[in-house]
């Protein structure tokens, strides 16, 4: 009975340690995640920077709507042929 509560207390043992380890990893990639965020935020305090972001983001939200308009006429061209 000895053996059975001293092999469970040190599987215990053994599952605190890795989830010690997980959770400091978790810890450690939630730190970094903080500062890039707060990097981005600071950099978006420079106006050119943040011109160049909302200028990329209008190009790429332009080319999708090109897109979609093509296919539309794409599928209208074929509904006359039919």
């Amino acid at each position: 009975m000895a053996g059975f509560f001293k092999k469970a207390f040190s599987d215990m043992r053994e599952s605190a340690k890795e989830q010690h380890k997980a959770d400091k990893a978790q810890f450690e990639a939630a730190k970094a995640e903080s500062k890039a965020n707060w990097a981005e935020a600071k950099a978006m305090g420079n106006p050119e920077n943040h011109k160049a972001k909302m200028q990329a983001e209008r190009d790429a939200k332009i080319a999708e709507a090109e897109a979609r308009k093509a296919e539309a006429n794409a599928r209208i061209e074929a509904a006359k042929k039919k």
